[in-house]
Order: C-alpha cells, then structure tokens, then sequence
C-alpha cells in the first residue's frame, strides 16, 4: 500500500522514509472529524495530527497539530518570531500546497511553506498525519516529518 499516488508518499518513497498507509471512511463534514479518524484507524487521537495553512504576519506557515486540541494562533506567531496568526483563507491554503482541505498532507505541498509541529509529536514512536487526500492518513516516526518538512517544533496546540 506504501507509495500510492499522492505527492506525499512519492516524497517518502524517493526519500526512502519507513512510513505506512492507512485508509479510513470519515464524511469529511463530521462533526469531530479528527477524532472519528483517529478511531477509524483505532488509534489514539493524541497521535493523529492536523495540517492547518495560517497566515502569520501575512507569511503563509504551516501548523502540525493533534486533532484532540486546537491551534494557539499567539504560540504559533511567536514561535516563528511572529505578532500575529490566522487561519489562511481555504482557496490559499489549497492553492499553496495543491491538496484539498480535509487532505492537506505536511509533506510534498506544491510550494514549501515553513512549518511548526506541536512538540508533543516528538513523545510518539509514530504520529499520522494526512497522506494528501481525503480519506488517506500516513504513519511515519516524528523526526521523519520534522526532518522533511524542514519545520522547527514548538507548543502550538491548546488540549
């Protein structure tokens, strides 16, 4: 199943990264969609994370983050030296990485953006993250992702 189809698994395939894939079946209009993947995968949730595109100081940047909290906007800004974030406009965010919301992968976007991963990814042996489409999520070791996304960690999530 590794290596099928997405930017992202041709990045980790070409960089020979030990990563797996997992399929799930989440209507991406779910309520607590993070929390209905991570059970789908019948893993914890704390280990599954979100790609959020935000906008600090009008720079694109990438937030990494569980999908059992939600971003601090003010950790995220000062994190990258930073006064302030927001969510990027969703045609943006699309148009940036060249995925689509609910299937942004952290990995192979169209345009490298700078990247922040919550450091409580660095606590897991692996961590999941979306594989570049919906209903697709990757599971590869943290470092991995730090290394290959180029991305500094911080505290940027509120449990």
């Amino acid at each position: 199943m590794a290596g099928q189809g997405t930017p992202a698994t041709a990045l980790l395939t070409k960089q020979k990264v030990p990563h797996s894939t997992h399929p799930y079946d989440v209507p991406p209009d779910a309520p607590h969609y993070g929390a209905e993947v991570a059970a789908a995968l019948g893993v914890p949730p704390e280990r599954v994370f979100k790609s959020l595109v935000t906008e600090v100081d009008g720079a694109l940047t990438v937030a990494v983050v569980p999908v059992t909290g939600e971003l601090d906007l003010k950790a995220l800004a000062a994190s990258v030296g930073g006064k302030r974030a927001v969510l990027a406009d969703r045609t943006v965010a699309e148009r940036a990485t060249g995925y689509v919301r609910g299937g942004i992968s952290p990995l192979g976007q169209r345009k490298r953006l700078p990247t922040v991963v919550d450091s409580s990814a660095e606590g897991f042996p692996a961590v999941y993250v979306s594989a570049g489409r919906r209903g697709l999520q990757l599971q590869l070791a943290p470092a991995d992702l730090i290394r290959l996304t180029n991305a500094i960690t911080a505290p940027i999530a509120i449990r």
